[in-house]
């Protein structure tokens, strides 16, 4: 009985012209042969390491490149001088020997815009400094303030 086993087995995994047998011939039909589970493997490592190099051209770009000087301001005080004219006291931290930009406002009652002046700051040797400037109005402003600074 063994004997007789032992033939339909053989006779089932390889039939009399050579050909391999049924799951096999499945596999190879469907892509699921050794050559195939070969090339997603080297596909998915190439992906892999694809998106390690692009990770780290993220990094060094953002990270690394990244300018390291930033500027802060703060408004402090405002004083309307006029019907015409306000001053903005702001104090500004940057990194010494760092040059800036501020862009100031004066707004009405409204909170329209009435006055817009930019401001360029040179570089000094100390990090905080506090700094007043005028701002020409086209009509009488309640406030003075900072919008924005920048490193030019």
């Amino acid at each position: 009985m063994t004997d007789r086993r032992a033939s339909s087995d053989a006779a089932a995994s390889t039939r009399a012209d050579g050909t391999a047998d049924a799951s096999q011939r499945l596999d190879e039909r469907y892509g699921n042969s050794r050559a195939s589970r070969i090339r997603l493997r080297a596909l998915m490592w190439s992906l892999g390491a694809f998106i390690v190099v692009v990770f780290g051209a993220w990094v060094l770009w953002a990270g690394l490149l990244a300018p390291a000087a930033n500027v802060n301001a703060v408004d402090v005080a405002h004083t309307v001088v006029d019907e015409h004219t306000v001053d903005v006291t702001y104090q500004l931290t940057v990194d010494p020997g760092t040059a800036a930009m501020c862009a100031l406002q004066a707004q009405d009652d409204q909170h329209s815009i009435v006055g817009w002046k930019i401001v360029e700051i040179p570089a000094s040797d100390t990090r905080t400094r506090e700094l007043t400037e005028s701002v020409r109005t086209v009509d009488t402003a309640v406030t003075g303030l900072i919008y924005r600074c920048w490193l030019p």
